[in-house]
Order: C-alpha cells, then structure tokens, then sequence
C-alpha cells in the first residue's frame, strides 16, 4: 500500500478556507445579534453553533471545488 502524502501548501490552503468560512460564520453571529438586539455575550455562548455552521459551510463548499477539480482533470487528459 503506498503512502499519502500531503503538501503543505494545500493543508494551509485548507485551513485558510475553513478559517473562512468560520469567519463568515462568526460575522453572521454578529449581524443576528445586533439585528436582533440581543446581548453580547451570545457572541461566545453560541461558539457551538458558529462551529458547526462553519463545518458545514465548509463541506458545501467542496461541491464546487471538486467539480471544478474534475473538470480540470477531464480536460488534461484529453
């Protein structure tokens, strides 16, 4: 069985991408609690929701990414 091998570059292109999306999550938190007029502190109280809204936001964007990953990979084959 062969190793994997992971450059470093695409792990830290990986994790600016989900730090991201965790920071599009968090801005999100912010806009719903000065929009609903709600106290700071559900900023840090609701850390668990941004996480996992992050993550998934994170997955939903593989969707396009591997689309265009395979497309990249059909169109240099032929």
């Amino acid at each position: 069985m062969k190793d994997i091998i992971l450059k470093a570059s695409s792990i830290k292109r990986e994790l600016v991408i989900l730090l991201c999306c965790f920071a599009a999550a968090e801005l999100l938190n912010l806009a719903a609690v000065i929009f609903y007029s709600r106290p700071a502190i559900e900023l840090l109280s609701m850390i668990g929701y941004v996480i996992v809204f992050s993550i998934i936001t994170y997955l939903l964007l593989w969707i396009p990414r591997l689309v265009a990953l395979l497309i990249k990979k059909i169109s240099i084959t032929r």
